[in-house]
């Protein structure tokens, strides 16, 4: 029975721990896998409930963290040559950056037959300088040339690997999109919707726009708001901001909501009149996502947004930034708009014509669900890593 380990970089919600617990859960019966990651940080919410609720046993380890440690980071190596040296898995694969980089070493040491990473995004621009991002280049290089293979989650993302950054060769890349459970997202839910928007007082006759993801830097709020802000002014419906997801920018934010003279609620009293709400992390987005007319993203770099993908299984509309993989996970003009640089107005532009046309929200509605349900449900996502398993296992 081929074993395989999978290391992720930490149990926080997000699209790596859906991605790392269907493939521990349904892969088939032949392989024993072993899950491990770090612990979730400040600001962001734990995803064990996803890994609990498939049964799933997995080990956590305090000493793997999102940022460079050098003592942390080497007692998470020793830690994981313990764990390999013990599992003697024929397989390790890792999941985005800290754990690709101290995975992948530990699996060469300890001579591991098949080494694989995906990279579920990267950090290649708009998160640091020119210095620290080329050191981050080199070293992805080099840890490259330690893999069997690298997955790029979308073709974009596979183009920017191997054609801008040079991270390793083509042939090294496999493209193999992220899967969901994407039943639970109901399209006609109007029991849901009602309990949603009574929570957070939207009215029946406004249109409620959210933007789901953590707050920090690089998801780019700024943009939202004020493209919110310019939309508000000019539109003839009345439209409310819902923000979904906790961070290091919560503060940040509500300065500019107050530079913009949007009016807000970071709390449980959510009076009628607001424009935007905060609304923390929702653990099963599935409850929120009824209550919403169109999904937003701003960010400045992306892998796969688990958000639209999720939004559009809906049977909602969505708006992004045209960054990462997203251009690969929407069809625009057909299941949702991109915009094609930061400029608030623009994306003011295209969020006014989605707000301004019912029928072509429900229209980019239904295509979306088609869409996304047709492409990015687990089941496929787990058969593409098992052809791949057995031709690496194969070959070796």
């Amino acid at each position: 029975m081929p074993k395989i380990l999978r290391i992720i970089n930490r149990f926080n919600l997000g699209g790596p721990t859906y991605n790392a617990a269907y493939l521990s859960k349904y892969l088939p019966s032949e392989y024993e896998t072993m899950l491990i990651g770090g612990y979730h940080e400040s600001g962001e919410e734990s995803s064990t409930f996803i890994i609990d609720s498939l049964g799933i046993p997995y080990t956590q380890l305090s000493e793997l963290k999102r940022s460079i440690h050098p003592i942390n980071d080497y007692k998470a190596y020793k830690r994981i040559v313990e764990i390999i040296k013990d599992f003697k898995p024929d397989i390790v694969h890792t999941h985005a950056s800290k754990a690709g980089a101290i995975g992948r070493l530990a699996a060469s040491a300890c001579n591991v037959p098949v080494i694989i990473h995906t990279f579920h995004g990267h950090v290649f621009h708009s998160y640091f300088g020119k210095a620290k991002t080329e050191f981050y280049k080199n070293l992805e290089r080099y840890l490259a040339k330690k893999c069997s293979k690298i997955i790029a989650i979308s073709k974009q993302q596979a183009h920017e690997l191997v054609d801008i950054h040079q991270i390793c060769e083509r042939a090294k890349i496999e493209i193999i999109p992220l899967g969901f459970a994407l039943e639970r997202f109901s399209t006609e839910n109007p029991v849901q919707r009602e309990v949603f928007r009574q929570r957070y007082s939207v009215a029946s006759d406004e249109i409620a726009v959210g933007i789901i993801g953590r707050l920090a830097p690089i998801k780019n709020h700024r943009l939202f708001l004020e493209a919110f802000a310019v939309s508000k002014s000019s539109s003839k419906q009345k439209i409310k901001a819902l923000i979904i997801g906790d961070g290091d920018t919560k503060e940040s934010l509500q300065v500019i909501c107050k530079e913009l003279n949007l009016s807000y609620s970071m709390g449980t009293d959510y009076s009628s009149n607001l424009d935007v709400i905060f609304c923390g992390w929702i653990k099963d987005i599935s409850e929120a996502l009824p209550g919403l007319d169109i999904v937003a993203l701003s960010s400045l770099n992306e892998g796969t947004p688990v958000s639209l993908i999720e939004a559009q299984s809906a049977g909602i509309p969505v708006l992004s930034t045209n960054v990462g993989g997203v251009q690969d996970i929407l069809v625009n003009g057909k299941t949702g708009l991109i915009t094609e640089s930061f400029n608030p107005n623009e994306f003011a532009s295209k969020l006014s014509q989605l707000i301004e046309n019912p029928e072509e929200r429900e229209q980019f509605g239904k295509e979306g669900r088609d869409f996304a349900r047709s492409k990015f449900h687990y089941t496929r996502m787990v058969h593409d890593h098992e052809i791949l398993y057995k031709a690496l296992l194969n070959s070796k």
